[in-house]
């Protein structure tokens, strides 16, 4: 593999690390994308505290008022515990409340409070322009192109 100045070619740092086969794995360039779109995500929304993932999770409740815990779990790909760590950062903030479902009382039906909807709905066009941000120099059949593809993989890595 050459080590030109190709769209492809990692940035060297100052100290001149060589990064022998990382750049050729595609997990490792999904890694180096994900913590550059999550820094701007970060730097982006008027909320310091709210992460990627606690806005996936007032998205998922808000679109599935009354979902259970296990489900939200499931749906995020993180194990159980981590799931309850989530959510009492959300509760302690007031965004998220947690009811005994009415159909099974061993689980948490979720809830989005009303200062968790005004968040919400502040955040959304803040992380659409984060989107628009890191996908700008995509056209819209690249973009689509890159959906189908991450798809894709998603469906191969299982």
């Amino acid at each position: 593999m050459g080590r030109g100045n190709d769209e492809t070619s990692v940035q060297t740092p100052p100290e001149s690390i060589t990064f022998g086969m990382l750049p050729e794995l595609i997990g490792y360039r999904l890694r180096i994308a994900q913590i550059g779109i999550f820094r701007d995500f970060c730097t982006s929304v008027d909320e310091p505290e709210i992460t990627p993932t606690l806005f996936g999770v007032l998205v998922l409740i808000d679109a599935n008022p009354g979902m259970k815990q296990t489900q939200l779990a499931d749906a995020i790909q993180l194990d159980r515990s981590s799931v309850v760590s989530v959510l009492d950062k959300l509760e302690a903030r007031g965004l998220v409340e947690r009811v005994r479902a009415p159909d099974n009382r061993r689980a948490n039906a979720l809830h989005l409070t009303t200062e968790g909807r005004h968040i919400l709905d502040s955040l959304i066009p803040q992380v659409r322009a984060h989107e628009e941000r890191v996908l700008g120099n995509l056209d819209p059949a690249e973009r689509a192109q890159l959906q189908k593809l991450l798809g894709r993989l998603v469906l191969a890595a299982g």
